[in-house]
């Protein structure tokens, strides 16, 4: 983990790194990162900013996306990710998991855990992923009440509002409660399952305060690339569950030529080499760390 090997970032530095590159000139990609691993292959392609999908964190644990994590289990992954890569991490922490004083205590625990960002969003629970129909709100007030708390115990915690107002409230009753949300503190506003660019135009045109989009596949919004986005103004985009997807389909594949074949030889060139693998984990800054290790020959 790049935590043994660096200097570790505080909570502060990495909400600040987060904001300042929110507040840029183009629409910022912030992937998912479900574990350790995809954080480090993600710092690997380029990505400087992360996200923990309360969906793909549900799905690497065997559990729909309804509300069945707990906060132990988010504060866990969420440690993983910071610890392996350093960077700033926005965390889904679906309702805060409880009421407001609840929702303190959840932020609290996430700045110790070095958290840049938290998502918070207005759904009842049990919830559902936001590309679902069904879905309950709570009242616009005690969602008021959630973002006042965090904002008052952990003022340096980067807030982000989410409403699923627009499924159940249309759009106008989606941007009241969005623009109430902005005045109890939010610092980017999250406005879910969008149908279009024309949706997003909307959107920025009523909101004065970075807009996040989730670009989630095989949803209700339109896919719509970073360029696009940044054209209408949407300051982050994030990739929610892309890399917990290729992760279980290619496992699956691999899976699949196994009990076929009794094999994996056929598909070595799919899988990632024991070379890559160490360098991905920095093995060498490890053992160079003590020089009491023998330094491991790696085969061709």
């Amino acid at each position: 983990m790049t935590w043994i090997l660096e200097n570790p970032r505080s909570q502060q530095q990495l909400a600040s790194d987060f904001m300042k590159h929110v507040k840029a000139d183009k629409a910022l990609a912030v992937v998912g990162a479900h574990d350790g691993m995809s954080a480090l292959l993600a710092k690997k392609s380029g990505f400087n900013h992360l996200y923990l999908s309360g969906g793909a964190l549900s799905a690497s644990k065997g559990l729909p996306d309804i509300g069945l994590l707990t906060l132990d289990d988010v504060v866990s992954r969420a440690k993983e990710i910071i610890r392996a890569s350093n960077l700033p991490l926005l965390v889904d922490i679906d309702n805060g998991f409880g009421e407001p004083l609840n929702v303190s205590r959840t932020c609290f625990e996430m700045a110790e855990a070095r958290v840049a960002a938290v998502q918070i969003e207005d759904q009842q629970i049990p919830k559902k992923c936001g590309h679902l129909n069904g879905k309950k709100l709570i009242p616009e007030d005690e969602m008021v009440k959630k973002i006042q708390m965090i904002k008052q115990v952990i003022p340096e915690m980067v807030i982000v509002a989410r409403s699923d107002a627009y499924a159940v409230e249309g759009m106008e009753g989606m941007l009241k409660r969005l623009t109430a949300y902005k005045k109890a503190g939010a610092d980017i506003l999250f406005p879910e399952a969008m149908a279009s660019r024309e949706d997003f135009k909307t959107v920025r045109k009523h909101i004065d305060i970075p807009v996040l989009a989730n670009m989630t596949e095989f949803g209700k919004t339109d896919y719509i690339n970073l360029d696009t986005f940044s054209n209408i103004g949407i300051d982050l985009v994030i990739f929610p569950v892309t890399s917990l997807r290729a992760a279980a389909y290619n496992t699956e594949k691999a899976y699949q030529t196994i009990k076929e074949t009794g094999s994996q030889e056929i598909i070595l060139d799919q899988l990632q080499s024991r070379k890559d693998l160490y360098e991905v984990l920095r093995l060498r800054e490890y053992e160079e760390m003590d020089s009491n290790i023998d330094q491991t020959v790696l085969p061709d």
